[in-house]
């Protein structure tokens, strides 16, 4: 089987071939970059209908903030924030959906509205019934490296060497996974995610080395405090950053890139996979 090739129905993406492009859905009112635009239900099926039309070739829904500092949201308001965008897009749009949660009551009730991938940022390590929900449901996973929460992953991140203790984890979650029958793993070095911007970037700068060989990597670097800690930009100021994280994110191994500004970075992978394309054929 070959694990860069990822099959949702009669749809093939083909990982190898070219960078896929992730949307992201908020459907909630503290998102660190547009918490409260997408919590009405209408208005976040029409932004998911959008970016599906920019170009996304997945949309990631998620309805916990998980920002830095966050608390947990109660499962079954997560549900009732979720579910009915996930059902009306799934009959509207016709990519991927993927819900961005770390509960397996979520994860199931997103699958049973249309999702078909789970996004969990914990890496399955939050919920010791999430994996039996992918497996279930025959659903594809995407596994994170986290340090810690989102209420505490920030306070004072410390690795001894961070590339391979983020690879350590992820092949490790991954060999779990795959071991339990889950055939579509996806994995995410988690940028931002208890890391400081030297962390990030190292990360970011030994991309391929930081995740285990064979899997799809996926990278979200939109629109992050890392950027404006560079540029000293609010979030919202963050677009040309973003870009240039995307673009070096995919020149150094990013298969798929989990973004806000669709239109714009499906135009960054465009041109970054051209000139990749170039220097692997001199």
């Amino acid at each position: 089987m070959n694990r860069l090739r990822l099959q949702f129905g009669t749809r093939t993406f083909d990982c190898a071939l070219r960078t896929h492009v992730m949307g992201i859905l908020n459907v909630t009112p503290d998102s660190f970059s547009d918490g409260g635009r997408y919590l009405d239900p209408d208005r976040a099926v029409a932004r998911g209908e959008q970016l599906a039309a920019d170009g996304a070739d997945f949309l990631d829904v998620g309805g916990e903030s998980t920002r830095p500092g966050a608390d947990p949201l109660p499962e079954q308001e997560e549900i009732r924030r979720i579910v009915p965008v996930i059902e009306k897009l799934a009959a509207r749009i016709g990519i991927p959906i993927s819900i961005d949660t770390y509960k397996s009551g979520v994860a199931e009730a997103a699958i049973e509205a249309g999702a078909c991938i789970v996004n969990d940022i914990s890496g399955l390590t939050a919920d010791p019934k999430m994996l039996d929900v992918i497996v279930r449901r025959n659903a594809a996973a995407v596994l994170m490296h986290m340090a810690g929460t989102p209420k505490s992953m920030q306070t004072n991140p410390t690795y001894v060497h961070v590339v391979n203790e983020v690879r350590e984890f992820l092949a490790r979650q991954a060999e779990r996974a795959s071991n339990a029958g889950v055939g579509q793993i996806i994995v995410d070095p988690g940028i931002g995610f208890g890391k400081n911007l030297e962390h990030n970037l190292e990360l970011m700068r030994n991309l391929k080395s930081a995740s285990p060989s064979g899997y799809p990597i996926l990278v979200g670097p939109s629109r992050k405090s890392f950027i404006g800690k560079i540029l000293n930009l609010t979030v919202d100021e963050r677009l040309e950053g973003t870009a240039a994280a995307v673009a070096a994110c995919i020149l150094r191994g990013a298969h798929i890139v989990r973004v806000h500004d669709v239109k714009e970075m499906k135009r960054v992978a465009l041109v970054t996979d051209a000139l990749k394309d170039r220097e692997s054929a001199t």
